[in-house]
């Protein structure tokens, strides 16, 4: 079964004006959304490694919205009473939980390190080492994925380390 996404206004919006200042990739996602395409028909004409990631950022910042789903002969389902958002991040605890903040801030070097290398990065290691609470952090949540991604083996685990880091961010 697969999600099927729509634009809000915003979205449409943001496809005649270009003031979202969008990356030229997340726009061109945000194009191919129509309401009638599922995420995994998106996959196959997309081919974006970070498509769910992407999806979620364009659906938490409002341009697109889930509008129903698809069986997985790609046939439209009557949508639920209620559909779920496919959000990124939990909601920011009430009160800031210094533990987890490290964590993610360690799992964000550490990852970065690991994968991409200092080189080309250190101003990214040192906005999160000056990160202050979740909210700074989850700013940085994009530019740390996109680094992660386009490292040839970060590449490959880039779903499963991006899932580490939302359990904690």
């Amino acid at each position: 079964m697969g999600v099927i996404f729509a634009k809000t206004r915003k979205g449409q919006e943001e496809i005649a004006t270009k003031a979202g200042g969008l990356t030229p990739r997340v726009r061109r996602v945000l194009i191919f959304v129509d309401g009638k395409r599922s995420v995994d028909e998106l996959r196959g004409m997309l081919q974006s490694d970070d498509l769910q990631h992407t999806l979620g950022m364009l659906e938490e910042a409002g341009y697109i919205e889930v509008s129903g789903l698809a069986d997985d002969a790609g046939k439209r389902l009557p949508p639920p009473a209620q559909l779920a958002p496919v959000a990124a991040f939990s909601e920011l605890p009430a009160i800031p939980d210094p533990v987890r903040l490290q964590q993610a801030r360690n799992f964000m070097t550490n990852t970065l390190n690991a994968f991409a290398g200092t080189l080309g990065h250190t101003s990214l290691l040192d906005r999160i080492e000056r990160a202050t609470g979740h909210a700074e952090l989850r700013a940085l949540h994009d530019e740390w994925y996109h680094a992660i991604v386009m490292s040839r083996d970060g590449k490959r685990e880039a779903e499963e380390l991006r899932g580490k880091l939302l359990a904690v961010i």
